[in-house]
């Protein structure tokens, strides 16, 4: 073999019960999974009882905006609308090579973390599509360490943008994966229905996924998910489609959520909540009490529907924090949703790993033989300790390769009478 992971415990408890692992890696493939593997390998690295999961997964982000902090100026007011005027003011200065630059540096940042698959929207409303050819650059530059995915996004609307349908079509043609839409920024209602109909009919034609930022608004009314599930089962795209931010959501009315939710797990569609971002941009106009603003993420879960968590934004002129870091993703989603029990707190693990990847429809994601030998090594016992720690990645495997090391968290302490070292584990 070429390396052995020895002594990994699993997210999810092996087949066979046993507590520690070893994990067989050949030909950038997974071969074995099993307690005491009796076999060799040039390179072993001895997990001793750490956690070892598939990589992170990112199912919502934005990588032609990302580290664009400053430019060119800071949103003072931290708003979304005032994040949008911002974009619409560096979008005239962009230039590839600054975009390439930039996504590549959050790339590198990505591997480090442990995030091994993104899925990126990219704005199709300038004419130029510059952020398209970008990122078509990046995803061909990052394919040997990490998987790309674009969506094709008419930021300013697909009907309110003069030739955005026209350049979403552009960017497909061109390569772009996924496609993409944001019917509650157009001028009605009945033009963001348009809008989900006219996406939804043309990605059927082209046998292509579907993920729109949908009803990203405080507004209860605002409920374009239901066209989007309506059209999903019309023509039949189950599966092949997300809801990206659904926080009207959490301003709906019961009754009517009770009706939408089985419509969502009818048509197969999935929920992409954004914890860092909804938390920070939604419920700006209200004084007090002051909601959340993030997607109703248990009752979603509940029924059925595959959910996940993005990243979003990361120093951006919507959001100026961040690093690549999904677990702390998770951690925010844990507690903007109340999700703390031990169950709920392992399904805040999985939508950051297993659940984008079903979402997203990667091959190979897994720790079983036969999947491809990506994974991540973690500082942490089980994945409550992990999101708890935020646990450091002591190595970050792509293909059977290491292509990340990072040190455990310890710190030294000259306390008389106590340890020298703490770990920040509870020890019992």
């Amino acid at each position: 073999m070429d390396l052995i992971i020895r002594r990994a415990v699993l997210a999810h408890a092996h087949p066979a019960g046993h507590p520690e692992v070893d994990i067989g890696i050949e030909g950038g493939r997974i071969v074995a999974v099993e307690a005491r593997l009796d076999a060799s390998a040039p390179q072993e690295i001895d997990a001793a009882g750490s956690l070892v999961t598939p990589p992170f997964v990112d199912a919502h982000f934005h990588l032609d905006a990302t580290l664009s902090y400053g430019l060119p100026r800071v949103n003072e007011s931290g708003t979304l609308l005032e994040g949008i005027a911002l974009w619409g003011e560096l979008k005239p200065h962009l230039t590839q090579e600054a975009l390439v630059a930039r996504a590549l540096a959050y790339c590198d940042w990505a591997v480090a973390r442990g995030l091994l698959a993104i899925r990126s929207h990219v704005d199709v409303c300038d004419d130029r599509l510059l952020a398209v050819e970008a990122l078509l650059e990046v995803r061909r530059r990052v394919a040997p360490y990490l998987d790309l995915q674009l969506v094709a996004f008419p930021q300013d609307g697909l009907l309110r943008s003069p030739g955005a349908f026209d350049n979403l079509k552009r960017a497909i043609a061109m390569g772009v994966d996924v496609v993409g839409g944001i019917p509650h920024f157009e001028r009605t209602m009945a033009d963001g229905a348009e809008s989900v109909r006219l996406l939804c009919e043309f990605a059927a034609r082209k046998g292509l996924r579907v993920d729109m930022h949908c009803d990203e608004s405080d507004d209860p009314q605002s409920r374009h998910i239901e066209t989007l599930a309506a059209q999903t089962h019309r023509l039949g795209l189950h599966g092949r489609v997300a809801g990206s931010h659904l926080t009207s959501m959490h301003s709906m009315d019961n009754d009517y959520v009770s009706k939408l939710l089985p419509l969502m797990r009818e048509a197969g569609v999935a929920a992409i909540a954004n914890p860092l971002v909804n938390i920070t941009l939604q419920g700006r106009s209200d004084t007090y009490p002051k909601r959340r603003g993030m997607t109703r993420v248990p009752e979603l879960m509940a029924a059925g529907i595959d959910v996940a968590f993005g990243h979003d934004c990361v120093m951006d002129p919507w959001y100026s924090f961040g690093s690549a870091d999904m677990l702390e993703v998770a951690h925010m989603g844990l507690h903007v949703a109340q999700m703390t029990g031990l169950a709920a707190t392992r399904a805040c693990f999985d939508a950051v790993t297993v659940n984008p990847a079903r979402i997203l429809g990667l091959e190979g994601y897994g720790l079983a033989p036969g999947c491809e030998a990506n994974c991540v090594v973690l500082d942490a016992r089980d994945p409550v300790e992990a999101i708890r720690l935020r646990a450091a990645r002591l190595a970050v495997v792509r293909r059977g390769k290491v292509v990340s090391r990072s040190p455990a968290a310890r710190a030294t302490l000259s306390l008389e009478g106590r340890p020298a070292e703490v770990d920040f584990r509870l020890h019992r």
